[in-house]
């Protein structure tokens, strides 16, 4: 055998073959580890890196400039000079030159000693929210490595996530900011539309835009912000006015005692922060926003009901669409680049409108921004979650389900379509996934907002933990809701023998919730006060709510006692005055 496998030369071509076969997968294998552990460096978070040094340091005796010492990245829609602004897509990339001048926002954050260290992975042109590129990979959510880190600006929300860089730079049209930041645990914040440059940065939709950073340190977010708005500073609030969107809520799964609670009770410990209301936002944009109705209608007829915010959501897919093909259908239909899934689904859903109908999208943008305006003036915040679900395990087959999508725009409409500033703060876990809250401000009030997180966060962290290790809030879902705590702000008011105000927080939590409780609660504040009729009624109200509510019948005849009295001491001062 040995002979004849020798003295054939078949034998040593398939040897040979055999050979470099095994020669072959060592490659392939060596290649394939080498891109895996170069993705374990970096979390796939970039696409390029660069370095491009500070402006240099004043000399003493003048301070150090405000961002010294700290690196950040830069979404791949942003023009550094000399380099190839690639939005995302390799076919856009081959086709372009390289940028002739560093976009305004990135040359600010130079002048003011950070350094740019990398441009990061992008959802192709900016079209999407989960972060997910065929071209160029996924990058690595750090706090889920399973599961997708949000997008478009994912690779700028894993970069900070993953301590590679201090802050990063990204944009946000319909959530590219607030979803990425969500899902990594971190602070995200997009500007007032139109505070911060937009030259140097490739739009996708002028309308919706807004060039904003990440960050994972609040005072590090206030003070990029600081340097990037460019709107007049304005004196600090003695004041803070919280709106909590009730009906928001309702969309997110997450216990009211990790996200509203703690909200309520961080407010009360701060100084100069009022209590905080409670709005129905839906209704109250269904009630401002007139040019909405015409897409509510028709959203009822095409997907069975669809809620003002739904709606609004769809007038912003409507004009995205609109002012992005309006940028790009030309190179589009020219160039015939391989598209992702996404993309080609977006341009696939545009529509061509008439002009009467675009105004209406603008005239829908304009109301929404006045309506915003109005609710939260200059000292207001709007408080709701900044994304209603968890984010989506690697390669889901079934993807955003419809309303997982309704339920995320539905939140994340509100400040793209205003035009509001949005801050994006991490609250802690649920279930093992981040929790993110967001803080609206009107238009134009940056600053205020900025200074606003900064104030609270400590605060909040502090609630977060205590929370996180408490016992459930009683609830029939575990967890409290808006009644609940404006129960306990009754139940506080009337043990501090403030029996009006506790009056008056019963009364609102009774609008929110027709609950037994609450009307015999407010019972015992009326019999402080000597209203004794109304605490009668209540009582009554109460019952016929719940007939095993003891407290109720004691507080009943309370009630019908000191009337009778009271009837009695009435009817004899009456004989009195006959007699004389």
């Amino acid at each position: 055998m040995t002979k004849l496998n020798v003295s054939n030369p078949k034998v040593w071509v398939v040897i040979g073959v055999g050979f470099a076969g095994i020669l072959i997968l060592a490659e392939v294998n060596r290649r394939r580890l080498k891109a895996r552990n170069s993705i374990k460096q970096d979390f796939g978070a970039f696409i390029e890196r660069i370095e491009l040094l500070p402006f240099p340091q004043p000399p003493p005796p003048a301070a150090r400039l405000s961002l010294s010492g700290l690196s950040f990245a830069i979404k791949d829609n942003i023009d550094v000079k000399e380099y190839v602004t690639g939005f995302g897509s390799p076919a856009w990339k081959r086709m372009h030159e390289a940028a002739t001048k560093t976009a305004m926002v990135v040359t600010a954050l130079l002048k003011n000693g950070s350094t740019c260290v990398g441009k990061t992975i992008m959802d192709e042109f900016g079209l999407g929210i989960t972060g997910e590129n065929v071209h160029y990979g996924t990058p690595t959510n750090p706090k889920l490595p399973s599961h997708i880190p949000g997008g478009s600006s994912s690779g700028s929300a894993v970069a900070v996530a993953a301590e590679l860089v201090d802050f990063a730079l990204g944009t946000d049209t319909t959530g590219c900011i607030r979803v990425p930041v969500a899902f990594c645990g971190v602070f995200g914040f997009r500007p007032s539309h139109g505070a911060v440059s937009t030259i140097g940065v490739l739009p996708v939709s002028q309308s919706l835009d807004s060039i904003g950073w990440l960050a994972r340190d609040p005072s590090v977010l206030h003070r990029v912000g600081h340097v990037l708005l460019q709107i007049p500073s304005i004196e600090p609030k003695r004041t803070r006015c919280f709106v909590i969107a009730d009906d928001l809520f309702q969309l997110c799964n997450v216990p009211k005692q990790k996200t509203v609670y703690v909200v309520t009770k961080v407010i009360e410990k701060l100084s100069g922060y009022q209590t905080p209301k409670h709005l129905n936002l839906g209704q109250y944009i269904a009630s401002n926003v007139p040019s909405l109705k015409g897409f509510i209608e028709q959203s009822t007829i095409q997907q069975n009901g669809m809620s003002t915010l739904r709606a609004l959501s769809s007038v912003m897919f409507l004009l995205q669409r609109y002012e992005f093909n309006t940028n790009y259908e030309e190179w589009m239909k020219s160039v015939k680049p391989r598209l992702g899934s996404q993309v080609t689904n977006h341009i696939a859903a545009a529509v061509t409108l008439a002009p009467e109908n675009i105004k209406v999208l603008y005239k829908v943008r304009t109301e929404m921004r006045v309506a915003m305006q109005n609710l939260l003036k200059n000292d207001g915040i709007l408080v709701l979650p900044t994304i209603a679900d968890p984010p989506l395990k690697l390669k889901s087959r079934k993807g955003l389900s419809a309303e997982v999508h309704d339920r995320a725009f539905a939140l994340l409409g509100i400040a793209s379509m205003s035009g509001c500033c949005q801050a994006a703060i991490p609250f802690g876990e649920h279930d093992n996934y981040p929790i993110s809250l967001s803080f609206i401000a009107s238009h134009g009030t940056d600053k205020f907002l900025l200074d606003t997180v900064l104030d609270m966060y400590s605060s909040i962290q502090d609630e977060v933990i205590i929370q996180s290790s408490a016992s459930p809030l009683p609830d029939t879902n575990g967890s409290i809701d808006a009644s609940e705590l404006l129960k306990e702000k009754g139940n506080a008011a009337f043990k501090g023998k403030q029996w009006n105000k506790a009056v008056s927080y019963y009364t609102e939590a009774i609008k929110l919730n027709d609950n037994a409780t609450y009307y015999s609660n407010r019972a015992a504040a009326y019999l402080e006060l000597g209203c004794f009729q109304q605490a009668e009624e209540d009582c009554t109200k109460a019952i016929s709510l719940d007939k095993k509510n003891v407290k109720a019948y004691m507080r009943r005849g309370t009630a019908r006692e000191s009337l009778l009295f009271y009837k009695e001491a009435l009817q004899g001062k009456n004989i009195r005055q006959n007699v004389y």
